[in-house]
Formats: C-alpha cells, structure tokens, sequence
C-alpha cells in the first residue's frame, strides 16, 4: 500500500487509541476525561471515512478497522461507563441524596466485590458488537444507517457523566442515579443499535445546501441546543436525529 492508501487508516487507529485511552480512565473511575478521549475518537472516526472519499482510497480493510476501532471507542467505553454508574447506585443507596457532591473521584472499589446489577451496563458493548457486525455486511446502509450508529449511542451514555459534573443539577442527578433509569436507557439504546429503524447519515458527498439541507438544519439546531442546554442537550440533540429521520424517510 501506499501512503496515500494509509493515511486513512492511520486516523482510523487514531480512533482506536483514543478509544483505549478512554477504557483506561473510565475502568480508574475517571469518566469525564474518558468522556473527552470518546469524543477525540468519534471526531477521527469523522474524518477518517471522508479523507478515504476525497483520496479515493476506500478499501475493505479500511472497512473492517473502523468498525474495529469503532468498537472499543464507541462500544466498550460506554458499557464501561453504564457499568460504573449502576454500581454506584448498587453499593451506595444513600448517594443518591448526595448528588450535589457528586465527582469523577466519588467512586471507590471495596476489593472485589461487584454488584451485579452493574453487569447489565455490558449489554451495551454486545449490542454494538452486534450491530457494527451487521453494518459490515449490509450494503444497503452507504447513505443511510439501519439502527442507532454506535458512535451516536456512545454520546448519549456519555452525556450522563458530563451532566452531572458540570451541570450538577439536583434534579437531573437524581433521574441519572436511580437504577431503573440506568437499566431502562440501557436497554433502550441496546434496541436502539439493532432496530429497523432509518436513520439519515451525516455523510457529506458535497458541501452544497441544496444536497444536504437536513444534515445543515440538524447541525445547525444542535448547535443551538448544545448553547442553550449544554451537554444536557445531548439526549434531546439524539431524539431529534431519530425523530427527523422517522419523519423524513415516511413522509
């Protein structure tokens, strides 16, 4: 191969590095700056199908490495996360009236005991695992997604965290930390990611208006929304992707 064809591959390891990165500090209890590495790997994974597209280097290994990548990011770190959130709500009932104290360094193993509720939280990595094995093989998902794309479920779980670190809300805390929210978003995003459900995908074939007049629009919104809400706009910003594209493809 040749430079040209691996500079594509490259970004796409650069995803995978993030995403192994982030497994690290979510498993020491650190899920905001594992949240921040997800993020740096889902902005390559951006990037490294559209370097593929201008270079005209798309291949099959190309293919078969970002779903790879796109596993450990975008499917591991969130399962990780969800675990780590329903243990705390296992082993410390009496938190959830301490929510305004809540941070990243609040969460202390006691030898090795694990709660099992927590192992629900895994559900969501073998979901992804399942859906990212089915993308591989579908050809009908080039301009368009069949189920939630996994990097689009990683940001939802994420914001999870992220709402309670920086918007330290009593309210939102609360919902955050009651078990059957965790157990019930799990397997919602676990539907989610293996559902029949079309979604738009935010692909840029060109940068004209007139082509991508949805993918602008929705940019454009979650801007707003994110400005407006800040990283509570996250879910909303997800129910706006599913909600446009039932719309749009059923109109």
């Amino acid at each position: 191969m040749t430079i040209k064809q691996q500079i594509p591959n490259f970004i796409t390891l650069l995803n995978a590095l993030s995403g192994s990165i982030a497994v690290i500090l979510a498993a020491n209890n650190q899920l905001v700056s594992a949240a921040l590495f997800v993020f740096l790997g889902i902005f390559f994974d951006f990037f490294d199908g559209l370097a593929a597209r201008k270079l005209g280097v798309q291949s099959e290994l190309g293919v078969q490495l970002d779903s790879l990548a796109d596993m450990i990011t975008s499917g591991l770190v969130p399962g990780i996360i969800m675990f780590k959130l329903l243990a705390i709500t296992a082993e410390s009932p009496e938190y959830v009236d301490m929510t305004n104290q809540w941070s990243s360094d609040s969460m202390h193993w006691y030898g090795f005991s694990i709660p099992t509720i927590a192992f629900i939280g895994l559900l969501i990595p073998l979901a992804s695992a399942y859906r990212l094995a089915k993308f591989n093989i579908d050809e009908n998902q080039q301009d368009s997604f069949i189920g939630l794309p996994t990097p689009a479920n990683a940001l939802l779980i994420l914001s999870l965290p992220l709402m309670m670190e920086f918007q330290n809300n009593d309210l939102i805390n609360s919902i955050i930390l009651n078990k059957w929210f965790l157990i019930g978003l799990t397997l919602i995003s676990s539907y989610l990611l293996n559902s029949h459900i079309k979604l738009f995908a935010l692909k840029f074939k060109d940068w004209s208006f007139k082509n991508n007049a949805m993918r602008y629009t929705f940019l454009l919104l979650s801007i707003v929304l994110l400005i407006v809400f800040h990283f509570a706009a996250i879910p909303i910003i997800i129910a706006l992707y599913i909600l446009t594209s039932l719309v749009s493809y059923n109109s």
